[in-house]
């Protein structure tokens, strides 16, 4: 299945983005070739950058409190696993723990660095990176891999606070929805949202072999997905046929 994850919230956008970055840069980390450990020092800033925003954090702590008080609330219920909400509840805790303890922004001890911000200057300049405007960092890119990996590691670990509450949050983020099967017919498909109930995230899952691709907007009271088809020059047509899909809305 594919799936497609569509954010209501600004907040909820910023996390997707980031849950992004930092699963590239964990592709990148544990290859040799120079291009790949580049690339992966790229996205630490693209991290940096994303990250910058001064409520992050704060948003970050307050949903993860907000996740914790209501599974506070299942505690004796004698229909939930006691000890799995127990070790639930202790993984909030930690995340909530770590990333308050985490001294300013994510990626802020980074900043004395002279050298990687140097590097970070030039990165964002097609070819600023050549030996001829940044040759340390020729240099360091013809080190052995290990080396340029214990580098790269020990500088994405002062980010690890916020992939680890990022972990946490999203997982019981996603673990909220309850998964229904529904039509799109005639290509199209539209749904009431509750007044009275705050959704952050749709999920929508699609079998690959249908080779559709939703096109999907909403809003607080509505949500909208138009299937479309890839035509061969990579452009979207509409869909006209009836097509089922799963659908995922999480508070």
């Amino acid at each position: 299945m594919i799936v497609y994850e569509y954010p209501f919230q600004e907040s909820i956008r910023t996390m997707l983005r980031l849950e992004q970055l930092f699963d590239r840069i964990g592709q990148l980390l544990p290859r040799d070739a120079p291009i790949d450990h580049h690339f992966a020092l790229a996205t630490l800033f693209e991290i940096m950058d994303v990250a910058s925003r001064a409520d992050l954090k704060s948003d970050l702590l307050k949903e993860l409190e907000r996740h914790k008080q209501q599974l506070l609330g299942y505690r004796g219920n004698a229909q939930v696993e006691q000890q799995t909400l127990d070790g639930v509840i202790s993984g909030i805790e930690r995340a909530h723990d770590t990333l308050n303890s985490a001294p300013g922004k994510a990626g802020q001890a980074l900043t004395t660095n002279e050298w990687l911000m140097s590097i970070r200057s030039r990165i964002s300049i097609p070819g600023g990176t050549c030996e001829f405007d940044l040759p340390g960092y020729f240099a360091w890119q013809h080190r052995d891999p290990a080396i340029r990996r214990a580098d790269l590691t020990q500088w994405v670990s002062t980010m690890m606070p916020l992939a680890q509450a990022l972990q946490v949050l999203l997982q019981l983020l996603r673990e909220s929805g309850v998964r229904q099967r529904v039509v799109a017919s005639g290509g199209q498909y539209q749904q009431s949202l509750s007044p009275g109930r705050t959704y952050q995230l749709m999920r929508v899952r699609i079998e690959p072999d249908t080779g559709l691709v939703p096109e999907i907007s909403g809003h607080r009271l509505m949500v909208s997905i138009r299937m479309m088809r890839p035509e061969a020059d990579g452009r979207l047509k509409p869909a006209m046929e009836d097509a089922a899909f799963d659908l995922s809305l999480c508070a």
